[in-house]
């Protein structure tokens, strides 16, 4: 068997590496020219119940530990005017630990055979299993698999079904040497994740590697309102939140970058399709969601059980069968707690009480 993954996130990449681990041959095809061609994003909370189980899957816990940022388990809940309703520090014993994304993508790029991972292949069609790439390039598959993301090239093989808009959207920024040029923003934040829900918005911060603060400024507005503002100003962003507390909105105002736009889009809940032979998706590209926490660490346990399912069965269409009816529970789940979670931070009323309460119940 020869498995050709298209994409090299961290989902098709966890595939490679855990097929790798049980003597089985992929291919993994990425757009991207090269590893660092493109900014990895920022951190992540790896659980101990899903992306956890897929990092020991692949044999590479060591490695994981190793880069782990300490302190950033630590959560802080901030009233709108600064008043901090819940400061919880990070004593070791939570089972999220965080690691930059770029960091965790890069171990798992490290322990895989060299050439698994072909750079600079933008795919631009898929029929059946026939992939076609930008420079007129072909690959006929034996067993493909989608890892290839919210517009994946590869899922109309497998449904029609199409992301849609959510009517959620955040605002990106950075803050860099935050202790020292920013250290109102650095003291709100704390030593991990700070949320500030409002009604319809929020200011949420991250303390990432390097004293660098991470903030998404979160809104729930339909896509034609923010074609009527200018979001890369970050003045004008922050008008939005006038009469918040200066240190919350200095996570916009003082941004040492342009802020970046990013709309959140979701497959339909409980999407589901029927077998199509030597076709799969993992990860974004079966089951897009809101960014909940959860997307990495699902599409790495895809990756991971996916590969064990493949080397546990002699035919491929019953490991095919056996991954997709199990990630279709898991999606449906993980769905589920996250809208719990939008309506604590974005509810109509009782923001912010409603994450306390879900905090508090949790």
């Amino acid at each position: 068997m020869h498995v050709t993954i298209i994409g090299a996130g961290l989902g098709g990449l966890t595939l490679a590496r855990v097929l790798h681990v049980h003597g089985i041959p992929s291919t993994v095809y990425e757009a991207e020219e090269s590893p660092t061609s493109r900014a990895q994003g920022g951190m992540l909370d790896i659980h101990d119940y899903n992306g956890q189980l897929a990092v020991e899957a692949a044999g590479l816990m060591d490695e994981f530990r190793a880069l782990v940022l300490e302190g950033r388990e630590a959560l802080r809940v901030l009233d709108n005017d600064g008043t901090v309703l819940l400061d919880k520090a990070d004593d070791g014993t939570g089972g999220r630990p965080e690691i930059q994304r770029a960091d965790l993508r890069q171990i798992l790029l490290d322990s895989l055979p060299a050439g698994t991972v072909r750079w600079g292949r933008k795919v631009t069609s898929v029929d059946g299993r026939r992939v076609t790439f930008a420079d007129g390039g072909t690959v006929e598959a034996e067993l493909l698999v989608g890892a290839d993301g919210a517009w994946s090239r590869v899922r109309p093989v497998l449904t029609g079904a199409k992301p849609e808009y959510t009517g959620m959207a955040f605002v990106e920024t950075y803050l860099f040497d935050a202790d020292t040029r920013h250290p109102a923003a650095a003291e709100a934040v704390g030593g991990g994740s700070m949320f500030s829900p409002g009604q319809g918005k929020g200011i949420f911060g991250h303390r990432e590697a390097g004293d660098t603060l991470h903030a998404y400024v979160e809104f729930s507005r339909p896509l034609e309102w923010f074609d009527s503002i200018d979001v890369t100003d970050p003045r004008r962003v922050a008008r939005e939140f006038e009469g918040w507390a200066p240190e919350l909105t200095a996570l916009i105002t003082d941004t040492d970058t342009v802020p970046v736009f990013r709309p959140h889009y979701t497959l339909p809940a409980g999407l589901r399709w029927d077998r199509v032979p030597g076709v799969t998706l993992v990860g974004d590209a079966a089951h897009l969601s809101v960014p909940n926490g959860e997307g990495a660490n699902l599409a790495m346990l895809d990756g991971a059980e996916l590969a064990k399912a493949l080397a546990s069965h002699g035919d491929v269409e019953e490991a095919l069968a056996e991954y997709e009816q199990a990630m279709f529970v898991r999606a449906v789940e993980t769905a589920e707690d996250s809208d719990q979670v939008l309506e604590s931070l974005f509810g109509a009323d009782g923001a912010p009480q409603k994450l306390l309460d879900m905090l508090t119940d949790a």
